[in-house]
């Protein structure tokens, strides 16, 4: 058996490629398939199959473009209602992949659609099966449950349709099984995510806070509490998803704009440079979301989608990779990029705005000199409440826009997160919405606690 991970940071998105005597499967691919085709060929296999663990709602998915190109036959669970032919699966069904046995698992509870594939190779038993997971199953968290209530299912609907797969499914596989999820630490489809990309049942037995022994009502309870927001961009990418998206070919190309070509009232700015870069220097109005973090995550749940576009980068390279980023999360709305980045727009002469950069010394000194500073955490509850630096509010970024109006625009501002990559975002959405004084704390809460400075906790 030939088995491959692919793992996307961007996304925290995993995806696989099962190869068994010059046939293959695509699990849960990412929406550029350049990199599946490239794998198969190089490794003498055809793509037979593309399957889908759900309907994703959290990126584009290139099922479709894949199916285009190979000829595969896309598969989904039997609940699943793609606009297009599929194959449907249900409980027990199977795919033979030359010596691998693929077998499916109805395990509803993310949506009701999911599925989980035990992947096994015949005349190997000293080789353990693996199971791909999907978002029913992932290390050291579960799925969450509150993404389908456009269909009618409540978050407890699915949060009981999810213990029963957990317990009368996946739990009842051998310890040995391998565990091999659809995400990683930082998606937004679950909460406390591990770093790890793989594991097993035994150690998610053992290790997995949701998979502890407790009843049905006790896990329901423990799952539909202190949610998230759903993320604005992922109904959206559901119905991508359903109708299967274009190729990245066939997208417009952005266009090359002179300073004087862009439009501050109609156009939104978008800086994908890192945070210092743009604190020195950037277009007024314009909000950062650099491409070093998990920036299509982000994009997606900060950027509205009701204005065209303008990318402003180091170079052409950055911006191609941009705008690829953008695509697999259903941003399509780049018309162009600011040729030459922000050092063409002063040269122009337009003018241009900074954000003040201050390590966490410089915070601590502040916080003790003036009264009327504004401190903002904008992590999430669950990291603030752990430790924070004394006296800042919390109010996460995605919930920024809506909060604006609990801050004073008169007083300074000092933003934090946990390493200086949302707060900087946070500082550009401020100084959008009139903020003057604003302040973006270097190294975060990382660096506060590593300099030895006070913390607060909340422990009730």
């Amino acid at each position: 058996m030939y088995f491959k991970q692919f793992y996307l940071g961007c996304l925290a998105h995993a995806s696989y490629l099962i190869g068994s005597e010059g046939d293959a499967v695509v699990v849960d691919p990412q929406r550029d398939v350049d990199q599946y085709i490239d794998e198969a060929a190089a490794q003498a296999l055809t793509i037979r199959y593309v399957i889908e663990t759900h309907v994703h709602a959290d990126f584009v998915s290139g099922h479709s473009e894949l199916a285009d190109r190979t000829g595969a036959e896309i598969v989904f669970g039997q609940r699943a209602e793609p606009t297009f032919p599929f194959h449907p699966v249900a409980d027990g069904d199977e795919i033979e992949l030359g010596q691998v046995t693929l077998r499916f698992m109805e395990t509803p509870g993310h949506t009701p659609e999911s599925i989980s594939i035990v992947v096994a190779e015949r005349g190997s038993p000293d080789s353990p099966p693996k199971v791909l997971t999907g978002d029913t199953l992932f290390i050291g968290e579960v799925g969450r449950p509150d993404l389908v209530g456009s269909k009618g299912y409540s978050a407890q609907d699915m949060a009981t349709m999810l213990y029963s797969s957990l317990h009368d499914k996946l739990l009842k596989l051998d310890d040995a099984v391998e565990v091999y999820p659809a995400h990683g630490a930082g998606s937004l489809c679950g909460r406390n995510i591990s770093k790890d990309t793989s594991s097993t049942i035994g150690q998610q037995r053992q290790f997995n806070y949701a998979l502890k022994p407790m009843t049905r009502e006790e896990f329901v309870q423990l799952m539909t509490s202190d949610l998230p927001p759903v993320p604005a961009y992922f109904p959206k990418d559901v119905e991508i998803n359903r109708q299967g998206a274009a190729s990245l070919a066939s997208l417009p190309k952005p266009e090359a704009l002179r300073p004087e070509d862009v439009d501050l009232e109609r156009d939104l700015i978008l800086d994908v440079r890192p945070a210092a870069g743009f604190g020195t220097a950037h277009v007024p109005g314009s909000i950062n979301i650099a491409l070093g973090g998990q920036f299509a995550s982000w994009a997606g749940s900060l950027l509205s989608t009701d204005r065209p576009i303008v990318v402003v980068a180091e170079g052409d390279e950055e911006v191609s990779e941009a705008v690829t980023r953008l695509a697999r999360v259903g941003i399509e709305s780049v018309r162009g990029y600011v040729d030459g980045g922000v050092y063409s727009w002063d040269k122009a002469g337009r003018e241009t705005a900074t954000i003040e950069q201050i390590p966490v010394e410089e915070l601590h000194d502040r916080i003790g000199e003036a009264a009327e500073l504004q401190v903002v955490d904008v992590r999430a509850p669950g990291e603030y409440r752990n430790g924070h630096a004394v006296g800042a509010v919390n109010i996460p970024l995605t919930d920024l826009g809506k909060r604006i109006a609990e801050l004073d625009p008169g007083r300074p501002i000092a933003v934090v997160c946990q390493g200086g990559y949302r707060s900087s975002a946070a500082s550009s959405i401020l100084e959008g919405h009139g903020f003057r004084s604003v302040a973006n704390v270097v190294g975060g809460t990382q660096a506060w606690i590593s300099g030895g400075f006070e913390v607060e906790k909340i422990t009730a």
